[in-house]
């Protein structure tokens, strides 16, 4: 039983880690806390939910869901920078978070009178349920699915931020953006791309979570994208391999909560998680304490 649930909470953490790494990317750079993020990947399912209603829910169908997805939400994330976020780059940092929490508002209600979507749950087109037993416990082909590609998409993000020249130039900006710009970086490009990544890296989120939990609603982002934030913080809000690791532990502890105690207080036992590290270690898991010099 254990076991099992080790492996629900993996299934369910991959998920919550790649919805994290577009928190944490965002904020390594801007600073800013874009609660919107949940909601793009609300987009991603969608835009998947589309395509497998054309061609279909099979392999070819969910391949090209996951490309969808990720282009759609992608594409959506630069009007979202360049038009909400990047005016206020400069003004205080309170202004940036209302403007993502009306950017968070607007895309729910808007998509709430959308004709072709509307405010009703949608059941999510999924392939068929396969289980294969291991020993002692068992994974369904949707879990690999979710596992599988979750931990592709990681490890293709920790190529590109550190062995890439992009990713240099991320690694630059979010170390200081005054000297990368001297330095000739296009910081507003660089800002840009990390936005797009974190909303392709969501767009694919939001496929593998309606796979898991098959029924979608405009409304469905907003708690995937609290404990997204919750994972990130627990990682060290910031550290890429913060929001993997954070992600994971809050999958795990959710599903040993249903699993053992009640599904009552899953919700609970995430925000209690953030709490205490709040409380014990304010930067995370694998946060640093960072000197400014006023």
């Amino acid at each position: 039983m254990f076991l099992q649930q080790l492996i629900n909470g993996l299934s369910l953490g991959s998920i919550y880690a790649l919805i994290a790494l577009g928190y944490t990317m965002v904020y390594g750079i801007v600073k800013l806390i874009n609660f919107a993020h949940g909601d793009v990947m609300m987009l991603g399912a969608y835009a998947g939910y589309f395509v497998l209603r054309a061609m279909g829910a099979n392999v070819a169908g969910m391949t090209c869901a996951f490309l969808a997805a990720m282009i759609f939400c992608g594409l959506f994330s630069l009007v979202i920078e360049r038009f909400a976020y990047r005016p206020l780059r400069n003004a205080p940092r309170l202004n940036s978070l209302i403007t993502a929490i009306a950017v968070e508002l607007i895309l729910q209600n808007v998509m709430r009178v959308l004709p072709f979507v509307g405010p009703n749950p949608r059941q999510y087109p999924t392939m068929p349920l396969l289980n294969y037993s291991l020993g002692v416990v068992s994974i369904s082909n949707l879990q690999l699915i979710v596992i599988i590609s979750s931990a592709v998409l990681m490890v293709a993000l920790n190529i590109l931020v550190n062995y890439t020249k992009t990713g240099k130039a991320m690694r630059a900006v979010s170390f200081d953006m005054g000297a990368s710009s001297l330095m000739g970086i296009s910081v507003n490009k660089t800002i840009a791309i990390t936005f797009v990544i974190g909303s392709v890296l969501a767009g694919a989120g939001g496929v593998l979570y309606a796979t898991a939990y098959p029924q979608i609603d405009p409304m469905m982002g907003y708690m995937p994208g609290l404990k997204a934030f919750v994972a990130a913080v627990l990682g060290g809000i910031g550290s890429i391999p913060g929001a993997m690791v954070g992600g994971v532990i809050l999958g795990i502890a959710e599903t040993l909560t249903k699993g053992f105690i009640s599904s009552q207080y899953a919700d609970a036992i995430s925000f209690a998680i953030l709490i205490v590290i709040l409380l014990v270690k304010p930067t995370g898991l694998f946060g640093s304490k960072r000197t400014v010099k006023v």
